[in-house]
């Protein structure tokens, strides 16, 4: 199943992807929340699948896909997890000891967040803001201290995610991570949420990150350090990680942005995320 949120009369609104465009899902008979995370909160994912599968065909009420205005895959989320230097090769660029004992995370406010199509902005107070695609970890149910076996029944889906970072200001110093991961329009994710059925094996997902077109920095996920699931059953030691968290799963390599660019992410089987860049003047 893929799951996505459109702009429809005004409103973000939950939609299932079907082969004839796009479903909102108050047009799915049962009743559904109209927004992802009170879907996932309210653990009708599976329901909502099986009634699904008897409107794939389906014309009345689908936006077509040409007609398709997506927006984040949703706005709040209750934590957004983000993991550093996770590809060995890209550690190794950055001539950085990679972590191998445990993750290097980090969290960052829902304020960052954009979807599809919209502009991140170039703040200010940077001079060198970098962006990177990523595969995002969506999970499905609450999860404290589970394994990483376990971790595979809680992730609800994958999504595509473009992080940024105002790397000057990290440079500084390394404590001003949060700060240089926080800016407004610094966290697209979209356009789908793809469920585990969908995807043959995470492992051979390859993520790219794209930049005017080119492909810049290419890495499957099994050249992660920590695997999706690791991540899910560490930080469930950590919190209680709740639906609809997101753990951003690290870049296989970041590009230098600049006013008038285009950033995509693609992942093997995946629709692309791909967002402008704007350069924010006297703010």
């Amino acid at each position: 199943m893929k799951l996505a949120t459109v702009r429809r009369d005004g409103r973000e609104i939950a939609a299932a992807v079907l082969s004839t465009g796009v479903l909102p899902l108050d047009a799915v008979p049962g009743g559904y929340p109209t927004d992802l995370v009170s879907l996932l909160q309210g653990g009708r994912m599976d329901e909502l699948e099986r009634d699904i599968e008897g409107l794939r065909e389906r014309a009345d009420g689908v936006i077509p896909p040409g007609e398709v205005e997506y927006a984040p895959l949703y706005r709040n989320p209750p934590k957004l997890w983000g993991i550093g230097l996770n590809y060995a090769e890209h550690a190794g660029d950055l001539s950085v000891d990679a972590p191998v004992t445990e993750p290097a995370s980090f969290m960052r406010p829902a304020t960052t967040i954009i979807g599809p199509g919209d502009g991140i902005q170039l703040p200010e107070q940077s001079e060198r803001v970098t962006g990177e695609a990523e595969l995002g970890v969506v999970i499905g149910r609450e999860a404290r201290n589970v394994s990483e076996e376990e971790a595979r029944e809680v992730v609800a889906g994958f999504v595509c995610v473009l992080d940024m970072t105002a790397e000057d200001i990290l440079m500084r110093n390394p404590r001003y991570l949060t700060r240089s991961k926080s800016f407004d329009t610094f966290f697209s994710f979209g356009p789908h949420l793809v469920t585990p059925d969908e995807v043959d094996d995470v492992e051979e997902l390859e993520v790219a990150t794209v930049l005017n077109g080119e492909v810049r920095r290419a890495d499957r996920v099994s050249g992660m350090i920590f695997s999706p699931w690791s991540l899910v059953a560490f930080h469930s030691r950590v919190m209680t990680l709740l639906p609809g968290d997101v753990i951003s799963t690290g870049t296989p390599g970041a590009v230098s942005l600049q006013d008038g660019d285009t950033l995509e992410c693609r992942i093997s089987g995946f629709e692309p995320l791909v967002n402008s860049v704007v350069k924010l003047e006297g703010r």
